[in-house]
């Protein structure tokens, strides 16, 4: 917890700092915003850590397929870049790049996704065929 307390007040200082340097260096703002962003996604990582073995110990447990456990974690990760990227792109004044990111990152979500809807519909046809 302590370690989110102080991502939080770095946060908090750089938006201060963002604020002052917006209106004079939009380029070094962004800039900061990026360095930011960074950091907080490393410090998200380490809250991540246990998040990640705990699911993997679901997956044994459920005896869950290796597959479709990579595909939902990468989906994740897909998700929380794109955001963050969007939002930079929204900070920096072309929010149009941050929403192709958004469509880019949902049809690779999509494409990733194929596997367990393949394998959705070979379940469901076993499941259907047996009646």
């Amino acid at each position: 917890m302590n370690i989110f307390l102080k991502a939080a007040a770095a946060v908090l200082t750089t938006l201060f700092l963002w604020l002052s340097l917006n209106k004079s260096s939009k380029d070094f703002s962004t800039l900061l915003t990026l360095t930011v962003c960074a950091m907080v996604i490393t410090v998200s990582a380490s809250f991540l850590e246990p998040v990640i073995s705990f699911l993997k110990q679901l997956q044994n447990i459920s005896s869950l397929n290796q597959e479709l456990f990579v595909v939902i974690l990468k989906s994740v990760g897909i998700c929380i870049i794109a955001e963050i990227c969007t939002l930079v792109c929204k900070d920096a004044g072309n929010e149009s790049m941050g929403k192709a990111l958004q469509l880019i990152s949902a049809s690779v979500i999509l494409w990733l996704s194929v596997p367990v809807f393949e394998k959705l519909l070979s379940l469901l046809d076993k499941m259907l065929g047996s009646l």
